[in-house]
């Protein structure tokens, strides 16, 4: 069973519930499977097994921060190395996600869904109970499979550092 924390961050000025326990620089990276359009099952770990892979949790990219995010990871993915690999991760519906990428142009980051069983949420401690949303986050994988960078936004609202996670990717391709 996943842990229950309800302590830990807050929307607006109201604690939620964030099921599943953080993860941490260090960790092996937890596996899990999300969704494409068309409903497919994909697992980004091993799809991208042995790159470095830069996870970027989004609450929904119909919302401007996220959909802001996802546009510059794109534009940064586009200047970046085949060996690294991004991946947006929502709970928004796959098919939603591939009119969203459509509209905004966004080819270089891969969009996956994990609407279905929230397997990412739970496993990296981000899936926010009273939403059935992720909160933002964004976490760097190794070529061997352990996290290097971990970086849990404090409010929904914040982005994260583009030139800091763009650092750390390109640090964790020479390790």
């Amino acid at each position: 069973m996943a842990t229950i924390r309800n302590d830990v961050f807050k929307i607006g000025d109201n604690f939620v519930t964030l099921i599943g326990d953080e993860v941490k620089v260090g960790d092996a990276a937890p596996e899990f499977t999300s969704v494409i359009a068309g409903w497919a099952k994909v697992n980004p770990l091993q799809e991208s097994k042995g790159k470095v892979i830069i996870l970027s949790a989004v609450p929904s990219l119909d919302t401007d921060v996220c959909d802001r995010e996802t546009r510059r990871f794109n534009e940064e993915a586009a200047k970046l190395s085949d060996d690294i690999i991004i991946y947006t991760v929502s709970c928004d519906f796959p098919m939603a996600q591939k009119r969203w990428c459509g509209a905004a142009g966004v080819e270089k980051v891969k969009v996956v869904s994990d609407v279905l069983e929230a397997e990412f949420g739970e496993k990296y401690g981000i899936l926010i109970k009273e939403r059935r949303y992720l909160r933002r986050s964004v976490f760097i994988v190794g070529r061997d499979g352990k996290l290097t960078y971990v970086n849990y936004l404090p409010a929904l609202g914040d982005e994260p550092n583009y030139e800091e996670v763009i650092s750390a990717a390109k640090d964790a391709l020479k390790a």
